[in-house]
């Protein structure tokens, strides 16, 4: 039998925070083996497992997978997260990468200079508001459906969730004009895998502060 999937990286949210939530949603146990040094990143390097030498890393199945988007692909395939035909992979392909657009735009905030982070933290609420929630506003309203595709479960949804939340954490009140994304927000966040993962005391990564930006910044050299 195999090992529970092994994540390399940080000790914060970055690009390992949704493998993070699609495992978890998956009801997959995980292990984390963090980054916290210069030296620790160098090593994975030098033992040559990195293959474009960077992280993320998961170690799943025998592999040392790298590359998010590969790494997410495949947890969504192998635990029936990604549609039952193509077509529906192509839907849940676009809504994930329009979620993926807006949560890279708040995940880069905190290491942009002070003089700019307002004029970026507008930028996302209007964003959020008027280019990627009304979409999926739209779809849940379109279809009458509890999910965003074929009406189950699916890794399109994990990842909207995802980025409510963090949008939320910008602008409490961002789902106000959006009925249907609240009663998905509610829905979704009560699916016994997900309503662990959000409990404390999970593996979920708390917001990015100060302090882990400097972290960060030692550990790659930015």
């Amino acid at each position: 039998m195999a090992g529970k999937p092994k994540l390399h990286y940080t000790k914060g949210r970055g690009k390992m925070e949704s493998i993070r939530w699609l495992l978890a949603a998956a009801g997959v146990e995980f292990e984390e083996e963090f980054i916290e040094t210069k030296e620790d990143l160098e090593k994975l390097r030098s033992d040559g497992v990195l293959l474009f030498q960077q992280v993320p890393m998961v170690e799943i199945d025998g592999m040392k997978m790298v590359q998010t988007r590969a790494i997410l692909s495949y947890i969504a395939a192998k635990y029936n997260l990604y549609g039952k035909d193509l077509k529906e992979r192509a839907w849940i392909d676009m809504y994930v990468e329009g979620t993926t657009d807006l949560m890279g735009m708040i995940m880069y905030l905190p290491f942009q200079p002070a003089d700019t982070k307002e004029k970026n933290l507008a930028l996302i609420i209007e964003r959020a508001t008027t280019r990627y929630f009304p979409v999926y506003e739209k779809a849940l309203k379109d279809h009458g459906q509890d999910y965003l595709v074929g009406n189950k479960l699916s890794w399109a949804d994990v990842h909207l969730l995802e980025a409510i939340l963090m949008v939320e954490e910008c602008k409490a009140d961002v789902l106000s004009a959006f009925p249907l994304l609240q009663a998905f927000k509610g829905r979704i966040s009560n699916i016994p895998t997900i309503k662990k993962f959000l409990q404390p005391g999970s593996q979920r990564k708390p917001p990015t502060d100060e302090k882990f930006v400097a972290v960060v910044r030692k550990i790659f050299n930015m």
